[in-house]
């Protein structure tokens, strides 16, 4: 059986940790491990979503569910609870089922703090894992046969009835995934024809049937070249001298955001050496597989601008398409050939590889992102296949792996910290703290330990880092990328957590750790008041039209975000009434532009467009939290009017709210089809409403949400799981795992402390 270890690492030579693997989650199979009837019980979790895999796409990340409740001999004991129609809800049976809630939940806690959870969703991220595994010659020592079963599964699980696979798990075939999952599935032995369902059978004929990979978007062709299944020349440039440019120019790398700074950096190394694995048998059988036509008769030239209309989210503007010609053309050329191939291409690649060596260093290999850590790791292969470098990214695999009955997945990266900032804040919402103490006292311990103390390395602005002392990420110290949203969440905990008895909670944190959080808050407010999320926003916006990604929008660079912005909110206004001597001045101007930041970008029905999560109905609970923090309130604030409006309006019958994630590539509210309504939405909503002062003007709308969170909880504490819930790039969803707990929970919390009941 498959078992989540927690914060372990210390024997292995080839990793190194800031604060002892605090929050590391990997797994490891233990064949020795479980009686049948718990072997049963995983068989039969696997079974149940399979079966119903048309219907509910998210796992219910049961696998380590199960491990740590039969480890804690976790037994519900509080009975359940029901509200009738008709019925009023009394004190007593709302903080019931908050109980059973809390306790549920507190059984889910990690002994290091924190609570572990899928971080996943997107189906382009293994199959690159796999495709370097097999290149290095380390597939077998990576991936072991009970690692090769569970990808597979994951692939199978995930497989549209149309034959191909989405972005994400939800989404609608694309030719990027299902090409990448069809080549995943042959690298790990699967035949042709073969694989559950007929799926290689299925997925060729979704390909070819689509125009083959000639019309892969350009990170697809990018990985294909690598992998030797398409010529270099059928890829756009994507010369490694941009990391040569001077500062003064427009177009800079410390002028982009850094994810797409980090994916571009390794392509353009791997591109600037035309890197190619090695051409095997089974390289030359996928050249004849996946073409309409023989290998060595494609016009590489013709097709780099080719791409699948269901790929196609961000259509390129006919200017990039110049641009890139003229690279093609005209520059390229020059930069392959002597003496330029050697005054100018090596000295390049050298630059680049410096910054990669220098964002691997300060992650600990871990990276900032999978898409990130895979072609670094493969661009140090490149430079020296039996490097350290090489070998401490390997040691970093299992960081980003995850198994649940879905099978094995590779997530974005962990989403340790973001989880536990919201479980803590929702705990303490319950007013359950002496049932609780030890829980809290190790989720306090855990994001006190989590803190970024440092800045990266050396000269960090010459190598277009921003500082990181004071923050907290959003999985763990190790990871060492600061985020604003993160940082903001951790601090409020940390001061909520001060206002109790230390014997309970453990010691509060230090002043000046907590003025370090302030510091980096600051430094990450925009002119417009809106709070960026990784380093400071400020390039020209015009940049965005030379996003080379055909599925993913605004990637080129650094944004404000409504969600940052309402973190901060409340984490400074708490912070100001703590510790009204420190920087009042600047956390005063600091809010005010900040609300007026929410109150501009207001949509005209009155919700907020969610970049983090689906969609309006995320973004307006954030917005709504913010705003009372700063004291705006329904009879002060137009704003809080117009938001409480949209919400009143997108209430479903049942008393839920549903947002398709639809919303968050169409950018406008569209509703769960019939009528459902998911119950992390109505969470959301239920506490925007709280926020917006709804209990003074009419509490019959909270009731009616609290009611279905009542009547919807699994008779063990759990809540079940429904529709995805996060989203990243406004076309790609995230499932996070611990979302249907933490914010049921913390509703209920909100509506029992606040809303008056009989």
């Amino acid at each position: 059986m498959w078992k989540l270890k927690i914060a372990e690492g210390a024997n292995n030579p080839y990793l190194y940790s800031t604060n002892n693997y605090v929050g590391r989650q990997t797994w490891e199979f233990d064949p020795e491990a479980g009686i049948p009837e718990e072997r049963a019980e995983v068989e039969e979790a696997r079974q149940n979503f399979f079966k119903n895999r048309h219907q509910i796409k998210p796992s219910s990340d049961l696998l380590w569910r199960m491990q740590f409740l039969r480890e804690k001999n976790f037994k519900q004991t509080i009975p359940a609870v029901k509200i009738e129609d008709g019925e009023q809800i009394s004190y007593d049976k709302a903080t019931t089922a908050l109980r059973r809630a809390v306790h549920f939940f507190s059984a889910l806690q990690a002994n290091d703090g924190h609570w572990p959870a899928e971080s996943a969703g997107p189906l382009f991220f293994l199959p690159p894992l796999v495709f370097s595994m097999y290149i290095t010659g380390y597939l077998n020592i990576v991936f072991s046969e009970e690692h090769r079963r569970e990808i597979l599964r994951y692939i199978y699980y995930h497989q549209n009835e149309d034959g191909g696979w989405g972005l994400h798990i939800e989404g609608h075939s694309t030719m990027f995934c299902t090409a990448l999952s069809y080549i995943c599935m042959r690298i790990l032995g699967v035949e042709p024809d073969g694989g559950q369902g007929n799926a290689c059978a299925r997925a060729r004929k979704w390909i070819l049937d689509h125009g083959s990979v000639t019309h892969m978007p350009s990170w697809g062709k990018t990985w294909l070249s690598i992998l030797g299944v398409l010529d270099w020349s059928g890829c756009n440039p994507m010369p490694p001298e941009f990391w040569l440019l001077p500062s003064f120019l427009p177009v800079h790398p410390a002028k982009m955001w850094c994810y797409c700074r980090l994916v571009y950096m390794p392509m353009s190394y791997l591109y600037g050496k035309r890197f190619v694995g090695p051409i095997t048998p089974l390289i030359e059988q996928l050249r004849e597989e996946l073409y309409l036509q023989p290998y060595n008769e494609i016009n590489w030239n013709k097709i780099r601008h080719f791409c699948e209309l269901e790929d196609i989210y961000y259509p390129h503007p006919l200017i990039q398409d110049l641009i890139w010609d003229s690279l093609y053309i005209c520059i390229e050329p020059l930069l392959t050939r002597w003496p330029f191939n050697k005054l100018v291409r090596e000295r390049a690649l050298q630059v680049t590889m410096k910054h990669i060596h220098y964002e691997d260093e300060n992650s600990r290999y871990i990276t900032i992102g999978c898409v990130e850590k895979v072609l670094c790791m493969l661009a140090c292969w490149a430079e020296d296949p039996n490097s350290d470098y090489f070998k401490k990214h390997l040691a970093r695999i299992p960081d980003y792996l995850w198994i649940a009955e879905d099978g094995m997945k590779m997530q974005g990266f962990g989403s340790q910290q973001w989880d536990a900032g919201f479980a803590i804040q929702a705990l303490l919402a319950s007013n359950l703290s002496e049932e609780i103490g030890p829980v809290l006292k190790r989720g306090h311990d855990f994001i006190k330990k989590s803190q970024v103390k440092d800045n990266p390395s050396g000269d960090f602005k010459k190598m277009y880092r921003h500082m990181s002392k004071g923050s907290w990420t959003f999985s763990d110290q190790d990871h060492g990328w600061q985020v604003s949203d993160c940082t903001a969440e951790g601090l409020n905990c940390c001061l909520l957590l001060s206002l109790f008895p230390p014997e309970i909670v453990g010691e509060k944190m230090e002043p000046q750790l907590l003025y370090d959080a302030v510091n980096i808050l600051l430094s990450l407010q925009s002119k417009n008041g809106g709070m960026s999320a990784w380093e400071p926003a400020g390039a020209q916006e015009w940049l965005e039209m030379l996003n080379p990604t055909e599925f993913f929008a605004d990637i080129i660079i650094e944004h404000q975000y409504v969600e940052c912005t309402g973190s901060v909110i409340c984490a400074l206004v708490l912070f100001k009434t703590l510790y009204p001597g420190h920087k009042t001045k600047e956390i005063d101007r600091l809010v005010t532009d900040a609300i007026g930041y929410l109150e501009d970008v207001q949509m005209p029905d009155g919700s907020w467009y969610g970049n983090w999560g689906v969609c309006f109905t995320y973004a307006s609970w954030f917005a709504l939290r913010g705003l009372e923090a700063a004291g705006k309130t329904y009879t002060n604030c137009l704003a809080v009017r117009k938001a409480v409006q949209f919400l009143l309006t997108t209430q479903r019958e049942n008393g839920g709210w549903g947002e398709s994630y639809k919303s968050c590539p169409y950018k406008r509210y569209v509703p769960l089809e019939e009528g459902r309504s998911n119950l992390v939405h109505t969470a959301w909503a239920l506490m925007g409403l709280i926020h917006a002062g709804q209990a003074k003007i009419d509490p019959m709308p909270l009731h009616r949400a609290a009611k279905l969170l009542i009547n919807s909880q699994l008779e063990d504490g759990d809540f079940p799981q429904q529709e995805i819930t996060g989203v990243f790039l406004r076309n790609c969803m995230l499932h996070y795992g611990v979302f249907r707990n933490t914010f049921p929970l913390w509703a209920l919390a909100e509506y029992c402390k606040r809303v008056p009941l009989a």
